[in-house]
């Protein structure tokens, strides 16, 4: 088992490991305290993109007087420093010792709006808010503080924040080029409601008098009406949504489609229409939030991370897309065309290019160091395995801190991951019900497990608070590692049962599969008499396949 103790590394450099390319491709949902089966609030993030992510965390400290951080890009170049606080908390990933936790999805929007001259990205501010910050109204403060003193640099941004009582989506966009401060605002989810985001803004009319759930810049309003975006005398209410991020055919598809799909799933009862996220001319856009039509469990938030529209008109594991095996997973690019006709494929809230994800868990009730459980999953959202990681520990699991997108490793707990999830494409139908026993057998025993681990770390607190840590830490890395573990024994053995398109029986004999029916149609359908027995004679009278 290998330990890997907490490390303070410069701003710039960690977050390269936390966001890595700033992918513009993320699915975050937010579940309330009311809305959840055991009062937790929740949040996940899906940070898609291209890259090999690596599990850190920095530890409190304390300041002098006077002192500053650098901001670096992610070459390690000292864009500008900001003034250091006295004291900063402990910090696991995108969860603090605090309890709170943070996620985002990047909707650009109007991308003139992105300030260059500005200091700080979205990673930026996430990681200084879960430092400075002990709840999500603090956690806006001071993102938004910050930004108004040192500038935003991002494009328009989606931030999910929640601590154990309330959970926020704010959403912002900068000023343009050499601009002061940032366009925003948030609004807090409705205790027992559910929500979500992916890509696009989400928050459209929202009450000016309701401070207590719904905060924003003075600028908000007054910025669209300067800038053309929106017309007061037009008779239409302010949406920041529309005003600073419009509705395209290309948006809706992409976006709207992952929204719709979750809290469809949440809320059947609702009976939300495809209408919107195909595009179908009149219909309006999807709540920002829903009841769900019942309390909402861990085990549930992680099913939603590991949605391809199963079920829908719009499922990728079917179709002659999917191929012979039911694979639901697109090879990018999204967008194609065929004789000068653009089409795309369907955007998945669960998709093949996830750096990782995870799930918060933040209780009211417990103690903090307790309460808050970050649930980390690497690559791909549905044959990942989430394992819990409690907000106070102060050590990583080595096999989740190491490795290069540049070359494969067996030590690498994200390669080895990946390795799983790729080599199930080549026969999908077989492989992934296999992963899936897997990740479900150890994901449910963590679950049930729970009540025992807190209960026994709060009895620990009793006698000594740093035993209780140095449990809680354990046993969050000696879970990691197993689930390392068992991962590397489950890429040995699909590599071994399904070797050269054959599939071993349970005496290790190679048995063929064929391809199934329906697909063998598609072929025949595609390609008429070539695949016949039959043989016909030519002008020539000699014998040929027919073709």
């Amino acid at each position: 088992m290998s330990h890997m103790p907490l490390r303070t590394p410069a701003l710039g450099c960690l977050l390269v490991l936390l966001i890595a390319s700033a992918p513009a491709a993320c699915t975050s949902i937010l579940v309330s305290a009311g809305a959840s089966d055991d009062g937790a609030t929740m949040i996940t993030y899906s940070c898609d993109g291209e890259f090999h992510p690596h599990l850190e965390a920095e530890p409190a400290a304390d300041f002098e007087a006077g002192d500053s951080l650098e901001i670096q890009d992610w070459s390690g170049n000292v864009r500008g420093k900001i003034a250091q606080v006295p004291h900063t908390y402990a910090v696991v990933h995108l969860m603090n010792e605090y309890q709170l936790a943070i996620g985002e999805s990047t909707f650009d929007g109007r991308k003139e709006l992105q300030n260059p001259q500005g200091l700080l990205h979205y990673w930026d501010l996430m990681w200084l808010a879960l430092k400075r910050a002990k709840t999500a109204r603090e956690a806006i403060e001071v993102i938004t503080g910050l930004v108004q003193e040192y500038g935003y640099r991002s494009t328009g941004e989606s931030f999910s924040i929640a601590d154990p009582r309330e959970v926020w989506i704010l959403e912002m966009i900068g000023p343009g080029e050499g601009g002061e401060g940032a366009i925003w605002v948030a609004r807090r989810v409705p205790d027992g409601y559910v929500a979500c985001h992916a890509n696009k803004a989400r928050i459209g009319e929202f009450p000016l008098d309701d401070p207590d759930n719904c905060l924003y810049s003075t600028n908000v309003i007054s910025f669209a009406v300067d800038s053309g975006y929106y017309d007061p005398s037009s008779g239409e209410p302010f949406l920041f949504s529309e005003a600073y991020c419009p509705t395209t055919p290309e948006n809706r598809r992409y976006c709207d489609t992952r929204v719709w799909s979750i809290l469809k799933r949440l809320a059947p009862s609702s009976d939300l229409s495809p209408d919107y996220h195909r595009g179908v001319e009149g219909s309006g856009p999807y709540p920002l939030w829903v009841k769900p039509d019942g309390k909402v469990s861990l085990g549930e938030v992680f099913a939603l991370m590991r949605d391809h529209y199963e079920g829908t008109p719009y499922d990728m594991t079917v179709g002659v897309d999917a191929g012979p095996y039911g694979c639901p997973n697109r090879w990018r690019p999204i967008g194609w065309s065929v004789d000068s006709v653009g089409y795309a494929w369907e955007r998945p809230i669960s998709t093949q290019q996830t750096g990782f994800s995870m799930v918060s868990q933040s209780r009211s009730w417990l103690p903090d160091a307790v309460g808050g459980v970050f649930w980390y999953g690497l690559d791909d959202t549905y044959t990942t395995c989430y394992m819990p990681l409690y907000c106070c520990v102060d050590s990583l699991p080595g096999s989740y801190t190491e490795g290069s997108l540049q070359e494969f490793s067996w030590d690498s707990a994200w390669w080895v991951f990946n390795l799983v999830a790729n080599y199930a494409c080549l026969k999908y139908s077989f492989m992934a019900p296999e992963i899936l026993a897997v990740q479900q057998e150890l994901e449910s025993n963590f679950i049930d497990l729970q009540p025992s681990v807190d209960r026994t770390a709060l009895d620990l607190r009793k006698e000594d608070p740093d035993l209780m840590r140095r449990y809680l830490t354990d046993y969050s890395i000696s879970r990691a590692e197993m689930v390392m573990s068992r991962w590397q024994d489950l890429a040995g053995h699909l590599i071994t049962k399904y070797n050269d398109g054959y599939v071993k029986d349970e005496d290790g004999r190679p048995q063929d599969k064929g391809y199934p029916e329906p697909w063998l149609r598609e072929v025949l359908r595609a390609r008429p008499g070539r695949y016949d027995l039959e043989t016909k004679e030519d002008s020539t009278g000699e014998w040929q396949l027919v073709d």
